[in-house]
This record gives structure tokens, C-alpha cells and sequence, in this order.
């Protein structure tokens, strides 16, 4: 019984992200959503200026947090204690899908226009290439493991009593080109818009930032998990940018380890 729950469990919360990822789309695209990264301006949730940056400032900061500790081999080793190992990834998926719906319920909207694409053709174009960027995102996913990735291959293994395969370094297509296709895919998504205002763009620069962090985090965990072997890898291949070369030693993601992260 306490196995099929734990299914149960990791299936809502699987169900619970894929929701929330495709609310994210439509809030960063501004499409097919009742609120918007823009909006609605139409029923009072503009504020005043300063109190938009805070709020949106904190909303971002908190799932930057838990984001990044509750992947850190430390708190796992701590927070096992209390939950099983099965539905740990389960949690993370599951806690992280939480913050961004917080975000997605309180961003707090600044619609002042900085740039926007006026001719429609060429605006949906653009459009077209953010979009990208989102498949690229769960591409690269699937090239790892996508269930294991958000726990559901997990508590599948636990329910019918089969251990979870041996960790392996491995570097399939897109992860043979840049280090980081999944974070590649997230910054296309964000900073190609036909309409780039305020609220937007500070979204799209402090989320790319949190990239960044997020990557210096997780390799160094990569490192220490899989030693010469990824620091070879790190050095032969781009952190971000295709076939540019790579220098060392910088910081990044790969599709090797099952606790693997999407932004």
C-alpha cells in the first residue's frame, strides 16, 4: 500500500509540473492564459512601480532557493530522513511546480514597452522562434530520462520493487554539442519576444542570472560525482553557446545524473 501511494503521489506531482510548465509557456508568450507575464492590465494588478521590483524580485528569489538547496546533495542527505528516497524527487518536482505557480498567481505586471515587433507577420515569426526554445526544452529531456528527471521513474521502480539503474555519464546528441541544451532552450524562450516590456525583460535577466548560479551549482556536484571524466567533458564542449570552444574551468549541466534540473 505505502508503494502504490507513493506512485500516486509522484503521479500527481508529475501531473502538477506538466501543468504548471504549460501555464509557464503561456505566461512567458503571452498566450491562451488568463495572466500573463504583461497582464492583465485590465483589472488593477498594475502597482506602482517599486512595489512590482520587490514583489517580483522576492517571487523569483524564492523558487531560485529552493530551487537550488533542495537539489544540493547535503539537504538530501537531510531531508531523507524524513521523506523516502522513492518520493524525494517526487517533493522537489513537486515543491518547485508550487513556486512557480506562487509566481505565475502574484507577479506583479510592469507593461512599459521597450521594444515591440509591429508588423504581424514578423511578430509571429518571433514568436515562432520563442517557441523553439520550448522545444528545445523538452527535447533535451527526453534525450536524458524525462521521468526519471521528475521523479516519476522513481516511484514506478519503487512500486513494482526494481532498484534504480546505476548512475552513468553520458552525453547523447544535443549534450554533444553544449553542455546545457535544456538551459539554452529557456533562455531562447525568454528573451525572444515580439513585445519586450519592463516586466519581461526583468524577468528574462534575473532568471538567465539564476542560470548561471544554477549552473556553477550543479557542476560542481557533477565534478565531484563523476571527477575527470566530466571535467574532460566540460573542457571539450560549450557551456551555452554551439561549437563554441570550451574553456575551463567553467560550469555547467549535463544530462548525466537523474536529479538533473530544468529552470
Amino acid at each position: 500500500m505505502s508503494r502504490l501511494l507513493g506512485f500516486l503521489y509522484g503521479l500527481v506531482a508529475y501531473l502538477v509540473f506538466f501543468g504548471t510548465i504549460l501555464y509557464a509557456i503561456g505566461f512567458v508568450t503571452a498566450l491562451f492564459v488568463p495572466k500573463t507575464i504583461d497582464g492583465p492590465i485590465d483589472t488593477g494588478t498594475v502597482v506602482p512601480l517599486a512595489e512590482a521590483l520587490v514583489v517580483n524580485l522576492l517571487l523569483m528569489a524564492l523558487f531560485a532557493v529552493q530551487h537550488s538547496v533542495m537539489a544540493r546533495k547535503q539537504f538530501k542527505q537531510w531531508w531523507t530522513q524524513y521523506v523516502p528516497r522513492s518520493v524525494e524527487r517526487s517533493t522537489y518536482v513537486l515543491f518547485a511546480s508550487l513556486a512557480l505557480l506562487l509566481l505565475f498567481w502574484q507577479w506583479r505586471p510592469i507593461p512599459a514597452v521597450l521594444w515591440q515587433v509591429d508588423n504581424p507577420q514578423l511578430a509571429l515569426a518571433v514568436t515562432g522562434a520563442s517557441m523553439i526554445g520550448w522545444v528545445l526544452v523538452f527535447l533535451s529531456t527526453f534525450l536524458i530520462n524525462h521521468f526519471e528527471l521528475f521523479g516519476l521513474h522513481q516511484v514506478a521502480n519503487n512500486l513494482t520493487g526494481r532498484p534504480m539503474p546505476t548512475v552513468r555519464f553520458r552525453t547523447p546528441m544535443l549534450y554533444k554539442v553544449v553542455r546545457h541544451p535544456i538551459y539554452l532552450g529557456f533562455i531562447i524562450a525568454f528573451w525572444i519576444a515580439p513585445v519586450m516590456t519592463v516586466g519581461h525583460l526583468l524577468f528574462a535577466a534575473v532568471t538567465t542570472a539564476y542560470i548561471f548560479i544554477g549552473i556553477a551549482l550543479e557542476e560542481r556536484d557533477l565534478v565531484e560525482m563523476f571527477g575527470d571524466e566530466y571535467r574532460n567533458y566540460r573542457n571539450r564542449v560549450a557551456m551555452l553557446v554551439p561549437w563554441r570552444r570550451a574553456t575551463a574551468p567553467q560550469a555547467g549541466v549535463t544530462a548525466t545524473r537523474p536529479d538533473h534540473k530544468a529552470a
